[in-house]
C-alpha cells in the first residue's frame, strides 16, 4: 500500500507509517 495512502488514515498507523518512511529512507 503506498505510504501516501497510508498517511491518509490517520496517526492510528503512525507506527506502520514510521516503519514505511524508514524503509524507504534505507533504500536511497
Amino acid at each position: 500500500m503506498p505510504s501516501t495512502i497510508r498517511l491518509s488514515i490517520g496517526t492510528e498507523h503512525i507506527d506502520d507509517i514510521i516503519d514505511d518512511l524508514t524503509q524507504a529512507l534505507e533504500k536511497i
